[in-house]
């Protein structure tokens, strides 16, 4: 490993919203480049005029954001360094480790056709590698790469092993167009080496253009970054992930409810494990994240999984970063604002809607009792719990808690003791008592319910739903 600091860098297309696959990517150099006291860059590869929107990177940029990825500086664009590009290109046409092609598409698919004929390789060999320079017509030409044509490549992989590729397989590759724009296999490996990337972790599909990129930086006798490259994901039946699958973009999994934290965590174990480590934090996760716990094999998307990791990080979160994110989750899925008293009356219910709630839909909803407005209008089954005869037992139940010391206990005996009188299960009065106070079934226990909402609120919604 190099002894300079650790710089890694995440690298989107700004053609679509940030992917699943590529948020964990973001995530896996962003654990390792801060476990190590080191840098995570930010390059939105841009070069792609036709599909590249500002929307889309506005859509990454707050993808990453949602997911607590903090990046080193500002994003860097691609597009705009494209001087750069063809400056690095001009030194190796000026070296002698590139060369001008005049060759047309229309040559180049004869010489592929004739070659596919007579059963040769397609693997175009131009004939102006080595013409002499005075022969150069005046015509438009494209600047290749003189790729050497024996010998090897090969990746030292931190993930995939050794991986070989004999040169006389690789091609001379277009480093400039015809119009002098720079192709992205080089734009990647001059902005990588400028920006100082000293580990390259990216997915498996870009394998292949490792050993084009690395002849790229010997030509340049520029310093070879470690390579990672990390399997992708699928989808629960083993297939590529697709829309299928359901939720794509990460915005999606925010507007699901679930938790920043919780989508790390899973992330990370989305192709990575630390023993039999389940459930950690961020702190747990930069100090043991490396290399050699990230598997060979295609990860599998699991939403069970997800949720359960998810609704542990909702039980164990801060209350206060808790609040803040589910006001942010509202505002993703359009919600009403919740006004300050309604933000304080979550914050008291928080500690007892947060343990079991899997997302944040399901805690808003457990936090009805609270959220919702008098008079409330029981949901459907709620509403059974409510018929004449129960009805009649909340109203004889009232002054007994009108007589109570408002403290929990005090309730729990109160109610006990008026269960014990009347022959009545304590079950058979907690389902109206619900009812009556959330207009919903699954709320918290009825006694923190209402040390939460106070007395007066207490005795107010018993006397909306009497007979």
């Amino acid at each position: 490993m190099s002894a300079n600091p650790v710089v890694t860098r995440f690298a989107p297309s700004p053609t679509g919203y940030l992917h699943i696959g590529g948020a964990r990517t973001a995530l896996f150099n962003w654990l390792y480049a801060r476990g190590r006291g080191g840098k995570f860059l930010l390059r939105i590869e841009d070069t792609d005029r036709a599909r590249s929107t500002p929307e889309a990177t506005a859509a990454i940029l707050k993808g990453l954001t949602w997911l607590g990825l903090d990046w080193d500086g500002e994003p860097i664009s691609q597009f705009e360094r494209a001087d750069r590009h063809a400056e690095v290109a001009h030194q190796m046409l000026a070296e002698g480790n590139a060369y001008k092609c005049f060759s047309t598409q229309d040559e180049i698919t004869e010489f592929r056709e004739a070659a596919r004929a007579e059963g040769k390789s397609t693997l175009f060999h131009s004939p102006w590698r080595d013409a002499d320079p005075a022969s150069h017509p005046d015509l438009p030409y494209v600047v290749r790469l003189r790729a050497p044509r024996d010998g090897q490549t090969v990746i030292k992989d931190q993930v995939q092993g050794d991986v070989t590729w004999s040169n006389d397989q690789l091609d001379d590759m277009v480093l400039l167009r015809s119009d002098g724009t720079p192709t992205y296999m080089l734009a990647v490996v001059v902005d990588d080496h400028d920006m100082g990337v000293t580990h390259v972790i990216r997915g498996d599909d870009h394998l292949a253009n490792a050993a084009r990129q690395m002849q790229i930086y010997h030509a340049m006798n520029w310093d070879v970054p470690v390579w990672a490259h990390i399997p992708l994901i699928h989808g629960p039946d083993g297939k590529k992930l697709s829309k299928r699958h359901g939720a794509l973009g990460v915005e999606e999994y925010q507007a699901m409810g679930y938790a920043a934290a919780g989508m790390r965590n899973y992330l990370a174990r989305l192709g990575w494990s630390h023993g039999d480590d389940e459930f950690f934090t961020d702190a747990q996760a930069k100090e043991w994240f490396g290399f050699d716990g990230i598997g060979k094999s295609p990860a599998r998307l699991d939403f069970k999984k997800l949720e359960n990791i998810c609704g542990q990080h909702i039980a164990s979160a801060n209350d206060d970063e808790l609040l803040s994110e589910i006001v942010a989750y509202q505002s993703s899925i359009g919600a009403q604002p919740l006004s300050d008293e309604k933000k304080s009356a979550l914050n008291a219910a928080l500690p007892l809607v947060k343990s079991g709630s899997k997302t944040f839909g399901q805690l808003l909803e457990k936090s009805h009792f609270v959220l919702g407005e008098r008079p409330f209008t029981p949901d459907e089954k709620a509403a059974k719990n409510l018929d004449n005869v129960s009805r009649g037992i909340l109203t004889e139940l009232t002054p007994h808690l009108q007589n109570a010391s408002w403290s929990r206990d005090a309730l729990e005996a109160a109610v006990s003791a008026f269960a014990e009188a009347n022959d009545l299960k304590l079950g058979k009065l907690a389902q109206p008592l619900r009812a009556a106070l959330a207009g919903r079934t699954a709320t918290p226990s009825v006694f923190d319910m209402m040390i939460v909402i106070g007395r007066e609120e207490t005795l107010a919604r018993l006397a909306d739903v009497k007979i």
